[in-house]
């Protein structure tokens, strides 16, 4: 499977950036409400066999750290693991000329996020059945792109006109460790 060379990796770490910002604005979270939103963004090369798909540009895994001995009922939290397919998203590239890595990368990422942001607000059941999974994966395509639309990025409007109705862009799982 093919991964990010170095400069994509850029590409990626810069679509990041933005959709973290994009996020933040979009639901009006501070700098310090934003630090406990548990997640992290890795690439192919950094995740296991489980968390890599064929079918879908990023697969969210929830991590769920529950203890068998607690004090605290706070000790209990989520964390989500956006697992970025690297194969899938060059194959798109590679295949469809007028898209470009940096705004495919920033639209999936802040669709990622916005998954993310409504998990951990309780706005959304991570284990939601097929038939919610898909209402749910509308609204937040309808909030991607909404965030998304005011942007002035080079080739966001082409990424936004194509991916306006996708079905899926990522696979759920859940770890309990």
């Amino acid at each position: 499977m093919r991964t990010f060379n170095q400069a994509e990796t850029k590409i990626v770490s810069h679509a990041v950036e933005i959709a973290e910002d994009v996020t933040a604005n979009y639901f009006k979270i501070s700098t310090a409400q934003w630090k406990n939103v548990r997640y992290d963004i890795r690439l192919l090369d950094e995740l296991s066999a489980d968390e890599i798909t064929e079918s879908a540009f990023a697969q969210i895994t929830r991590y769920s750290r529950n203890p068998d001995h607690t004090v605290q009922a706070s000790r209990h939290y989520d964390f989500f693991k956006i697992c970025l397919q690297d194969h899938n998203m060059t194959a798109a590239v590679e295949r469809d000329e007028p898209l470009h890595l940096f705004p495919l990368t920033v639209y999936v990422v802040t669709h990622e996020l916005v998954h993310v942001v409504r998990f951990s607000k309780f706005l959304q059941r991570f284990d939601a059945d097929a038939k919610e999974r898909q209402r749910e994966e509308a609204r937040v395509h309808g909030i991607t792109q909404n965030a998304l639309g005011i942007l002035n990025l080079p080739n966001l409007a082409y990424v936004l006109r194509a991916y306006k109705n996708y079905q899926f862009m990522e696979e759920l799982s859940t770890v309990r460790v």
